[in-house]
């Protein structure tokens, strides 16, 4: 029996009471920060700290609860702060329970169900009050919460070590691509290196082949191959062999497609940065591509290519190609003109090996640290919602 099992036979042998949440907190709505001066306290919306300012709205342990947007982006707070309008707050009664306690329940409810809008996803106070929360014995939360928090840390140090192998990993992107290495030992072996690189244009090499509209509407089980621009920021890496959406056959005869060895390059994007982020398409087949991606047709390596649109310096430049509207749009005529290395293609091969290794180890799922901490936040979310199963007092 775990010390747990063991606090919750002592202290509550029949069963756990289940409380409304209007019973254990009082839901506050943020406000607007602005007019007030530059400080040391957050200022919390639904994508975290926004900025800090010298005035809080609440000072004790809180959970927030985003009003709209993501609504299972939850944070628990316990510095003094403030929020803005579209994430709530919340004053805890930390006589019937426990801050820590009561953020961990939430997380386990799937607050994106309670959505009752049409368009933005939103939460109200009406129906989150009425969410029902179990209050065993304040000592029963607080071993929970102990549990709970031991779990939390490991996971939140798997990501830093995670972290720090990916500027590791954009380290060596950087200086692989840009054939400049002041750790060769005879400069004329470096200078004979890079006379043969050459440094060409996008559009001196290949040409950029626009994609045709299809829509969600479109999708079906068994079609055509397709690339959606969305996949490209939330699925495809690098690279991809395989697609995971397929559009109606009879649609064939007015897509246009990407070809093996083509680089399919998105033309919006949230971010400047996510403007123009690419994927070499490896596939056997020809693949449909949205009109918001650009097949780039050439000769190179395409994994080559791919690499080279992920450095610092190539979005840099990218970034002077990017209309800044509504939607970041990419100008694809300004884009065609930044210009990449072109080594041999032995060469190529030899930089993309030495890539694909760094890129499996920060970024595939199926090995590596994303591996382990995949798993280890499997084995957290079962454990949590095992610590959550309470039986419920007559």
């Amino acid at each position: 029996m775990s010390r747990i099992d063991e606090l919750i036979a002592e202290h509550c042998p029949g069963g756990v009471e289940f409380l409304l949440l209007k019973d254990v907190a009082r839901i506050r709505n943020g406000k607007d920060y602005k007019g007030f001066g530059e400080g040391i306290i957050p200022v919390y919306g639904t994508g975290g700290i926004m900025t800090r300012i010298d005035t809080a709205a609440y000072e004790k342990p809180s959970v927030l609860i985003p009003r709209k947007g993501s609504l299972n982006k939850l944070y628990f707070v316990d510095e003094p702060f403030w929020t803005v309008d579209t994430i709530f707050y919340t004053e805890i009664n930390e006589n019937l329970i426990s801050p820590k306690f009561f953020y961990y329940y939430l997380a386990t409810q799937h607050l994106e169900e309670l959505n009752q809008a049409g368009g933005v996803p939103s939460l109200t106070q009406t129906v989150l009050n009425e969410i029902r929360i179990p209050v065993p014995p304040l000592v029963v939360q607080l071993e929970i919460a102990k549990v709970l928090d031991t779990f939390t840390k490991l996971e939140a140090e798997l990501e830093a070590e995670l972290e720090a192998r990916r500027r590791q990993y954009q380290y060596y992107l950087n200086t692989l691509l840009s054939f400049s290495d002041a750790s060769e030992a005879s400069a004329s072996k470096q200078a004979s290196k890079q006379a043969s690189i050459r440094w060409v244009t996008l559009s001196e090499i290949g040409k950029f082949i626009r994609g045709r509209r299809f829509t969600k509407a479109d999708y079906v089980e068994d079609g055509v191959g397709c690339i959606h621009y969305g996949e490209i920021y939330t699925h495809y890496g690098t690279s991809a062999n395989e697609v995971i959406s397929h559009v109606r056959p009879e649609m064939k005869a007015t897509l246009r497609f990407a070809k093996p060895g083509d680089v399919v390059v998105t033309d919006v994007g949230e971010t400047v940065e996510d403007v123009g982020k690419a994927v070499a398409w490896i596939g056997s087949e020809e693949v449909a591509i949205h009109d918001h991606c650009y097949a780039f047709r050439h000769s190179m390596n395409p994994k080559f290519v791919s690499y080279c649109m992920q450095t610092t310096s190539f979005i840099a430049e990218k970034a002077k190609y990017v209309a800044r509207t509504k939607v970041n749009t990419l100008l694809i005529d300004g884009f065609s003109k930044i210009r990449i290395p072109v080594p041999p293609r032995e060469e190529q091969e030899r930089i993309v090996s030495i890539l694909e290794k760094f890129d499996a180890l920060v970024n595939d799922l199926g090995r590596g640290l994303p591996a382990e901490i995949k798993a280890r936040r499997q084995q957290y979310e079962h454990y949590r919602d095992r610590l959550f199963s309470f039986r419920e007092a007559a």
